[in-house]
């Protein structure tokens, strides 16, 4: 989810932790060059890193002195709310020396997902689906193959490479699975800067791509951090559909789409539930508003090639996915891990969202309408008491539409 809304702080992209690699303790035994043989060495890292499929990899200071009060103060005010797993860790988050003893540095790396044969006017394409009641919308992360795995095989290689330049050496490899605010270490090695919206920027890249990192014993010249280019602009607090954004740089992940249905595992707030439309997995509407997006850079590995026609799925066609169908066709995807339950759920509202359009006295759609309700019901007497709920919201949409706006 790039996730942002584990670490959405304002001073917030999500999960839990990580593996070692490598030596894994923080302490190696490598030929540390000079400073100017490290210098040398940063270069041939972002030579190394461009070569594994990644844009951009920089070299990032650890000291996130200057996030950690923004960090306690949303924890405080419960905006990760059941995301126990942000409280669990304190100020490590925000310490990765003390989560890696001995850790000086960050090589920092992005890899961008917009799939190779996405058009110029992906953005007017993406926010047109919004306004189709049959199609399910899956953020652009998603829809492809799970980020985790390539980009925690590519970080490993890349510290393989530096492992044969100078030895063996203390470090370990992250990519949005262990307690480390990813995007405040990219900032600090200049990959960006944190945007309203809460997520990383890029003059020359947007914000569509994936961060990972590597925690290094090794004192490696570190790069400028990027100065903010946000200005006045406020599109990305207007256009959330929940008003999830409270203020620049302060998001209440309780109100975010992606948090709902990607890490939220009880019933989604009932006042919550219309303004989802047919989102069912993920939310891209902040980055679809963003000015800096038009410079968005298309994937480079066929990794993040949409998969199943998840660039437009039938919402029918998926609530009616079998638990067995449910795995095996999502096999390597992302979004496999919140489990058939709650796709189930995230698709009950969508599909009442659909049945409110479709059902509407004007510009509605019998037919469609007629289809997701069956649908529904189809589902509904062999449901978990989770899904039951929200398939019953869902089937009481139909008065909605009969009662005009207001009526929900």
């Amino acid at each position: 989810m790039i996730d942002r809304v584990a670490e959405a702080p304002a001073a917030s992209s999500s999960r839990a932790a990580g593996a070692p690699a490598g030596t894994g303790d923080g302490h190696g035994t490598a030929t540390v060059p000079a400073a100017a043989g490290l210098a040398a060495l940063a270069q041939s890292i972002r030579g190394w890193g461009a070569e594994l499929g990644f844009d951009a990899v920089r070299i990032a200071d650890v000291d996130l002195s200057h996030a950690e009060a923004g960090l306690l103060e949303w924890l405080a005010q419960g905006f990760h709310g059941d995301m126990d797993y942000m409280a669990n860790h304190g100020t490590r988050r925000a310490r990765p020396a003390e989560l890696v003893p001995g850790t000086v540095r960050a090589i920092v790396a992005r890899m961008p997902y917009l799939p190779a044969g996405t058009g110029d006017g992906w953005r007017r394409s993406e926010l047109a689906r919004l306004d189709d009641p049959a199609t399910a919308v899956i953020s652009l992360y998603a829809r492809g193959r799970d980020y985790h795995k390539v980009l925690r095989s590519r970080l490993q290689a890349l510290a393989s490479r530096i492992e044969a330049a100078i030895g063996p050496f203390g470090y370990r490899v992250f990519t949005d699975s262990a307690p480390v605010m990813e995007v405040a270490l990219a900032g600090n090695g200049g990959l960006g800067w944190r945007g309203k919206h809460t997520l990383l920027l890029d003059r020359a890249a947007g914000s569509m791509f994936f961060l990972g990192e590597i925690l290094v014993d090794i004192a490696l010249p570190a790069d400028p951090p990027e100065p903010g280019h946000c200005g006045q602009c406020r599109r990305c607090l207007d256009i959330c559909p929940t008003q999830a954004i409270l203020a620049p740089y302060r998001l209440d992940a309780r109100r975010c789409i992606s948090y709902l249905t990607i890490e939220h595992k009880g019933a989604i707030p009932e006042a919550l539930r219309a303004p989802m439309g047919n989102r069912v997995y993920g939310c891209d509407d902040c980055q679809l508003a963003c000015p800096w997006n038009k410079f968005a850079r298309r994937a480079t590995l066929p990794d993040f090639d949409v998969r199943n026609g998840f660039d437009a799925p039938d919402m029918a066609e998926l609530f009616g996915w079998s638990e067995a169908e449910f795995n095996q066709r999502l096999e390597g995807s992302p979004i496999r891990r919140i489990g058939h339950e709650r796709w189930l759920r995230n698709l009950a509202v969508g599909l009442g969202n659909s049945l409110r359009a479709a059902s509407a006295a004007e510009g509605g759609d019998a037919a469609l309408a007629a289809r997701l309700r069956a649908a529904l019901a189809a589902r509904r007497d062999s449901a978990s008491p989770l899904v039951r709920e929200h398939i019953d919201w869902a089937l009481a949409q139909d008065r909605a539409a009969a009662a005009g706006p207001g009526g929900n």
